[in-house]
């Protein structure tokens, strides 16, 4: 008995160290664990003006269907344009399936160490410090951010206020961050629906003398059903280039409302972080999932990608924004997102 009990244990043990030494530990830190990999899709090995570039999207919001709209953004700048493109989910641990709803997990941040430019679609997360150091850390690297709707809230540390990225909580009082990561990185935090929500939609209207930017080469009908964003006075040098134009209803033929005056809608900036490297940052108040409907905004994002990475003088007269595959994007609202669907499931 006293040699089987050995054996036992012996074996358990082979068991184990055969379990760490193939497939159940990451390799090392890049993304190379076959189940994490599952929590997050890349798109890459597509010919275009954009190969050798990655992108990385952050997502995670509870109303505007992040997860819906950022996969097809980067499979159009992935088989369109070339680049290579990760996206990033809101992850419920327990289920492995993407979940809005869960604001202290986005598995693969580790891939901003090799990004070359990260777009940032969250809502009010508040992330375990591990996972924040790496938004941040990109945040400070001088490199290019675009941020999208809610992304001028994007972080909320409530149960956690005193802790060491509690600063970018988009209702900042911090004395030298107030307004958090929203205005101080992105040019303006949470303020308002200027619009009437969900009874106004939206039409991106080219700023008067900016006609001439490449960035807005071919969005000339910019249209969502999502309403206006208020924007207080932007922070730093911002310069809108997109202004927003309230409708009386939610159809793109519907007359603007008159009493309300354009608002401006999308606009560059550079942030320079505590490192002291300067960023360019565009920010747009557009991108619910059904937004990206409108060929316009699809191409605004695009011409942005060329632009934040030095390649503006590559951004097509009119750049190729085709649906790639099915897109039947899911109306805005609480609740509303698509229940147990797998990151995998957006693979192309």
């Amino acid at each position: 008995m006293k040699h089987f009990k050995h054996f036992v244990s012996t074996s358990v043990s082979l068991v184990f160290v055969t379990i760490a030494m193939f497939g159940c530990q990451p390799q090392n830190s890049s993304l190379s664990s076959v189940a994490d990999a599952d929590e997050w899709v890349v798109y890459d090995d597509y010919d275009g003006p954009g190969n050798g570039k990655h992108i990385v999207f952050v997502t995670g919001d509870e109303e505007y269907r992040s997860e819906e709209a950022m996969p097809q953004m980067a499979k159009i700048l992935a088989k369109r344009h070339g680049f290579k493109c990760t996206v990033l989910f809101a992850v419920n641990p327990k289920t492995g399936a993407i979940d809005p709803e869960t604001l202290d997990n986005i598995p693969g941040l580790e891939a901003l160490e090799s990004a070359d430019l990260m777009v940032l679609f969250t809502r009010f997360r508040e992330l375990p410090d591990g996972q924040m150091k790496q938004i941040i850390d990109y945040t400070n690297s001088g490199k290019p951010i675009i941020g999208l709707r809610t992304a001028t809230h994007a972080f909320n540390y409530v149960k956690d206020n005193s802790g060491p990225y509690a600063k970018y909580t988009a209702e900042s009082e911090h004395e030298d961050f107030e307004g958090g990561y929203g205005r101080q990185v992105l040019g303006e935090t949470w303020v308002a629906h200027y619009g009437h929500h969900g009874k106004e939609s939206s039409r991106g209207v080219i700023a008067e003398g900016k006609e001439g930017h490449p960035i807005v080469q071919g969005c000339e009908d910019i249209w969502g059903p999502t309403d206006v964003y208020e924007v207080g006075k932007l922070t730093g040098n911002s310069d809108p280039l997109i202004m927003g134009q309230v409708l009386n209803g939610m159809n793109p033929d519907d007359p603007p409302n008159l009493d309300k005056p354009l608002m401006p809608m999308a606009w560059v900036k550079n942030y320079t972080g505590e490192t002291g490297n300067t960023s360019q940052v565009f920010t747009t108040t557009m991108g619910a999932a059904t937004d990206f409907e409108s060929e316009g905004l699809r191409r605004l994002i695009v011409n942005v990608a060329y632009w934040s990475l030095g390649m503006e003088d590559q951004i097509p007269a009119r750049a190729n924004v085709d649906i790639v595959g099915m897109y039947n994007p899911t109306p805005f609202g609480f609740g509303d997102f698509k229940k147990g669907v797998m990151p995998s499931s957006h693979k192309m």
